[in-house]
């Protein structure tokens, strides 16, 4: 697993700040939601994953360069 930059980081912050919906696309793990689930992001951690509340109730996390979701 690769690390992103700090100034990757902030760039994924800026992207997805607070409230800001998202869909799974695409997640490598087996509790994962479903391809499709909606969530709300509130937040992003230092290694640049995206934290979501998923609308299913999962918190599952969007790990950077791993997993996909899209706006």
């Amino acid at each position: 697993m690769r690390f992103p930059s700090n100034e990757q980081v902030e760039r994924l912050r800026q992207q997805y700040p607070n409230g800001t919906r998202v869909e799974l696309l695409q997640m490598d793990d087996q509790q994962a939601p479903p391809v499709g689930t909606l969530g709300t992001v509130y937040g992003v951690d230092d290694t640049g994953s995206l934290l979501v509340n998923w609308d299913n109730g999962s918190g599952l996390n969007v790990i950077f360069g791993v997993d996909k979701c899209q706006r």
